[in-house]
């Protein structure tokens, strides 16, 4: 029910702030109702942008150089084999090339229908509001921060990785949620930014689930991973 619920969402009521999907794959039509998954982030000057300001504050105070580093390398990295340690030595784009391939159409879903959203609200990054905040990753890309697309895509990859293998489902959304905090421990995004970015994802990979083709892929890369991670067939 929450699936169906969320693929009318997307495409019920074309009419209203489209969102074109020119380089997407399996998301269409080309247009979604993008207020109708994602509230607008907290205004310039509330109460709740303040708190935010200081939490990205705290978390920069304590933040360690291991902390920094990974966040770094997340922030370089926006490919499937971002989970690479939570799957194993195995989990490579040299071992798998269906998901590597499926990996790059799901990551063009949400690069297109992130970069919509973002120009939909028009939110400054942290830092850019708030002169003080030094981020230690590269910022670099759009403008606009709301949602984050970095964690944006890490969810819409973790939902089609927990397809394929459920019984790592846990491990999979535990790697996603940290993908998606290393956003605040590199100070490029609110964590409003951040926590906007799953119920899209969420939403979306309800949308892509309705397609065939993405069906097809999706089948063909699950069966491609539990075989080369030596995983019984999936109930």
């Amino acid at each position: 029910m929450k699936k169906k619920l969320l693929t009318y969402l997307v495409f019920s009521s074309l009419a209203a702030s489209p969102i074109a999907a020119k380089e997407a794959t399996f998301l269409k039509p080309d247009q979604i109702r993008i207020e109708a998954l994602v509230p607008p982030p907290p205004a310039d000057g509330s109460q709740t942008q303040k708190d935010e300001l200081k939490e990205l504050h705290r978390l920069a105070a304590e933040r360690t150089p291991a902390q920094a580093e990974k966040a770094s390398f997340d922030a370089e990295h926006k490919d499937v084999f971002i989970f690479a340690e939570t799957l194993g030595d195995k989990f490579t784009a040299e071992n798998l090339p269906l998901l590597a391939a499926l990996g790059k159409e799901i990551s063009g879903d949400a690069s297109e229908i992130g970069k919509a959203a973002k120009a939909h609200f028009h939110r400054d990054h942290p830092y850019t509001f708030d002169k003080s905040l030094q981020p230690v990753c590269t910022a670099k890309g759009l403008p606009e921060a709301y949602p984050s697309g970095h964690a944006l895509n890490g969810w819409l990859l973790a939902l089609a990785l927990a397809e394929m293998v459920p019984e790592k489902r846990a491990e999979i959304f535990a790697r996603a949620a940290d993908y998606g905090r290393n956003r605040l421990l590199c100070s490029v995004h609110y964590p409003s930014d951040v926590a906007a970015s799953k119920p899209l994802a969420e939403a979306l990979h309800a949308a892509e689930m309705q397609s065939p083709e993405f069906q097809r892929k999706l089948a063909a890369a699950r069966g491609e991973l539990r075989a080369r991670l030596g995983l019984p067939e999936a109930k």
